[in-house]
């Protein structure tokens, strides 16, 4: 079994070469959609003026920019433990309001009950301990908090299924290899998606990990799921 430690380099180095066109294939590789559903996160991570929202796995902040346009006036925190994923995101998406942070997401540089949402977008797919991942956003959000994770998805059973699996095995590789360059990155994509937990199981590690009211939504023929939950408020009786 790879330790975790290689998997953890060889994502990150991933993502190192995928940062200059990041943005370019995802947006292909979603017709465009991929804007729609960091405004879904953001809804649901329920900001408020003024408030303080960290962003991890931000890669070139999509969501931390989504955020910003729904609420002009919060702070962020972008998160990423890939330096050229950073490096990208602030020179595409400045903004006083962002603070770029190298950072492991199994052992977030912050302290606890710290912020008044915490988002991720196709993070939880790439740990090495989907647990410990959110146990640590449970622990900076704040009492009340929400916790908001958006991530693909096993493409579930259907008429679509075959259409959806032939984009996601030959589509986004051919794409990745024509456009990207990056052809093994963009095979790693749909391999991963197609072996990631279906939504059910990805709300059970949610509650697992502590959060309440735990409940998703699906987007692109099954493939995308934003999963949302909070922080107990201080004082809570502890769930049964």
């Amino acid at each position: 079994m790879p330790h975790p430690e290689d998997k953890a380099a060889r994502i990150r180095g991933m993502f190192n070469r995928l940062a200059a066109r990041y943005d370019t294939m995802n947006r292909l590789m979603t017709f465009g959609r991929d804007r729609a559903w960091c405004r879904r996160v953001v809804r649901a991570a329920g900001l408020r003026p003024g408030g303080r929202l960290l962003d991890v796995g931000a890669g070139t902040g999509a969501i931390v920019q989504a955020a910003l346009a729904e609420q002009p006036g919060i702070r962020c925190v972008a998160a990423d433990f890939s330096l050229g994923m950073l490096t990208a995101g602030r020179r595409r998406r400045p903004s006083p309001a962002v603070s770029w942070c190298a950072a492991d997401a199994l052992d977030l540089p912050f302290p606890a009950d710290t912020f008044d949402s915490v988002t991720s977008g196709y993070l939880v797919r790439n740990v090495s301990d989907i647990d410990r991942a959110f146990a640590e956003q449970l622990r900076v959000a704040r009492p009340g908090g929400r916790v908001v994770c958006l991530e693909t998805s096993p493409p579930p059973p259907g008429p679509l299924s075959p259409w959806v699996r032939w984009h996601l095995n030959v589509v986004i590789p051919a794409l990745g290899r024509w456009i990207g360059g990056q052809a093994s990155a963009y095979r790693y994509l749909p391999d991963s998606t197609q072996a990631f937990l279906a939504p059910e199981a990805l709300a059970a590690v949610m509650r697992r990990a502590g959060l309440r009211g735990v409940r998703y939504r699906r987007y692109m023929f099954g493939t995308i799921v934003v999963a949302r939950g909070r922080k107990a408020p201080r004082g809570a009786a502890p769930s049964p």
